[in-house]
This record gives C-alpha cells, structure tokens and sequence, in this order.
C-alpha cells in the first residue's frame, strides 16, 4: 500500500506523545499516511510553519489557534483545531531561592492546593514575579493569568515573560525568571538539575484544562479529506494506546530518543505515571491525571473550551467577549471529529459544548453509544464558566 508523506511540526514535550507514538507504532501506515515529524525551536517558529504551509498539521498550544481567529499575534491564517491532544500537562515551579524562602514560612509543598500555595508564594516573593512561560498565547498564561488574579497573589506585579520549554531551567539559574509554567519533562529538569522545584501541577488550576491540539490550515482540511481524516484516525488510535498503563514504559523509551525529546525515559515517566520529584532532595508527590491523552473524550474538542481561552483573551485584550467567544467556537472542530472518526464508532458526546468547571466528580453523559463518563472538571476556585450560545 502506497503511503502518503504529512509534514507535521511538533515541540519536543510529553505532550507531543500522540504524533509521536502514531508513527512509532505504525498507527499512520495503517491509515495509508506517513508522519514526516519535524521538531520546531520555538512555538512562534511553530505555528509560522504550519500558517505559511511549511507542514499540514501541527501540534500546538490550544491558544494560538483561538488567538488567531480573534486577529490577536500578527498571523491570521484560519485554522481547525480537530482534536485535543492532551489534556493538562503543565508544572508551575519557582526558583531555588523562593523555594527556600517557602521552606522558611512552613509550607510544605503539598503540590495540590492552589490556593494556600498562591498564599504563601505572595508572602515569600519580592514586589514583582517574573512568570517564565513558552508563547504569549497559552493554557500556561491562562492558568497563570485565572490563578494571580484569585488568590493572594494579585497584590503583586506579575511579569510573563517567554522562554522556550527547553530553555526554562537555564532561564531560572541565570535570574531572567522567579518562576515558570511550562510542560513536562522541563519542569523536571529544572529540579533535577538543581535550580528549582515545583509547586503545583496545572491540573490543581484547571482540572480540564485542553493543553494541545491538532490543528490545521482550513484551506488543507477542506482540500485534503481524505488526509485530514487518515491522520485523525491515525492519532486518535494513538491517544489510545497511551491510555493503557501497560503502554506507559515503551511510551518513555520512545519519546526520549535522541530524535524526540532526547532526555531520559525517567524523566518522562514521571509526567506519565504522575510520579513527580518536586524537591532537589528527591522529595515526591503523585497527581492522579496529571496529563489525559484519551479516557473522558480528552480528544474532543469542544467548544465551551476555546469559548473560555477566547473569553480571557478578550478581558486582557480589550475586546468584545461574546463576539470573541463566537469566533472562538468555529475553531474548535467538533463537526469535523465527528465525521471523520464516525467510522470508528468512537464514543461522542451528544453536545458540542459544556459548562467548563461544573462537574464536582465524574458523570455520565449523554452520548452515541451511552457510555460516556466525562472526568471531574472544576477551577480551584470552583467558578463555573457558561459560554455564550
């Protein structure tokens, strides 16, 4: 069978695992494509090679593509976020120096509470916290962002400032950043190299939060079809495969190759296992559902969530929200999920979108085949966001 080359840019993170496993494991043969994958040095490199048609899909921070249908980022090139790759996925850390002053005040580091752990960091910080982050449009600015402004940590000036996920520990050492939120493996990497030491996992913001998607020019999805629906179905089949926990060891061997995140597979386990080292002492914590490749409908891509990133781009950004919320909402493509892994009788919900952060605990819902659960999805501060109709 004759197989059809996709470039497909990716950065080197955990979260890359869906594209990454779909060509290691012949996922993509089996649809009649092969993922030519091309690592990018940084996320704006990213997201020009997939606008200016340098590779057909990409995966990229669920931000940008909502940021640019709402003509934020200089780049206005339509795209289709087709899927979600990963649910969650992000560690936010401090520097050796704060995480001492923590130490000082008593706090022990409980890597869940979002809100005593805000309480302490604005006591331990000095006037302003420099927030080391990937790209301006991100889930990292955004849980970053929602955080500062509910707790104690308003009272300070808070500076975001851009690094590379590579480069964040470098970035801690040097004194550029207090502070990071970044994906896996790099906030490890910070601590394992003794320059910092993590404070909560994103899901303790968030615990839905879409980290990444597959996305698309809208031109390449209408064109190419039959391509757009191969490599849906090539890394949905993916995402599955990670899900088994008996997957979880080739998993890490394979994304730490040399050619993908080239870091040791035990740093990797630990975004995959939720076994996290948060201390330079080796001091650990385990979070349930660190990062979600599949279980839930984590691949679906509703729109409620680009309405609630679109929602707070628009409040920073001085624009309309509802209007902003309804240009958001033809990014995320639940139509086009849809009808291309209907094939597959993969289980849909029966909505397009939810209300984000209303569900105390897991619950059924309706759905093709009546057997969806959706995962607990609440914000620390237990808000509930209701998109616009």
């Amino acid at each position: 069978m004759r197989t059809i080359t996709l470039p497909v840019a990716y950065m080197p993170l955990v979260d890359a695992a869906p594209l990454i496993v779909a060509r290691e494991m012949g996922f993509d043969h089996a649809e009649g494509i092969s993922l030519d994958l091309q690592p990018a040095p940084s996320w704006s490199s990213l997201r020009d090679m997939l606008a200016f048609g340098h590779v057909d899909a990409a995966h990229l921070l669920s931000a940008i593509p909502v940021a640019m249908a709402l003509g934020l980022g200089g780049i206005s090139t339509p795209l289709s976020a087709v899927s979600v790759l990963s649910l969650n996925g992000n560690v936010i850390g401090v520097g050796t120096k704060l995480a001492r002053r923590l130490a000082d005040l008593g706090y022990d580091f409980d890597f869940m509470n979002a809100e005593l752990a805000a309480a302490v960091l604005a006591k331990a910080a000095d006037n302003i916290l420099v927030f080391g982050v990937p790209f301006p449009f991100s889930m990292h600015v955004e849980l970053v962002r929602y955080w500062v402004a509910g707790t104690e940590l308003a009272s300070k000036k808070v500076e975001i400032r851009t690094v590379p996920p590579p480069l964040m520990a470098q970035a801690l050492a040097s004194g550029e950043i207090d502070a990071f939120c970044v994906g896996e493996p790099w906030g490890s990497f910070a601590v394992d190299d003794n320059v910092g030491a993590l404070l909560l996992p994103g899901h303790a913001i968030w615990t839905c939060a879409p980290e990444k998607v597959l996305a698309v020019r809208n031109d390449w999805a209408e064109s190419e079809p039959r391509l757009l629906g191969s490599l849906m179905r090539a890394v949905w089949h993916a995402a599955r495969w990670l899900s088994n926990p008996e997957s979880r060891t080739t998993a890490s061997e394979m994304l730490s190759r040399k050619a993908y995140l080239n870091v040791s597979p035990e740093l990797i386990d630990r975004a995959l296992t939720g076994e996290f080292t948060i201390l330079p002492s080796g001091e650990q914590r385990q979070v349930e559902g660190f990062v979600e490749f599949f279980d839930g409908a984590a691949t679906f891509p509703w729109r409620s969530q680009a309405k609630w990133v679109a929602h707070q781009l628009a409040i920073r950004n001085g624009l309309d929200a509802s209007t902003a919320e309804r240009q958001a909402a033809k990014v995320f493509r639940s139509d086009l999920y849809r009808r291309e892994l209907h094939s597959l009788g993969v289980e849909t919900p029966g909505a397009s979108e939810k209300l984000e952060g209303a569900l105390p605990e897991s619950t059924a819902v309706a759905s093709t085949n009546g057997s969806l659960i959706l995962p607990r999805n609440v914000f620390f501060d237990r808000r509930i966001f209701e998109p616009v109709g």
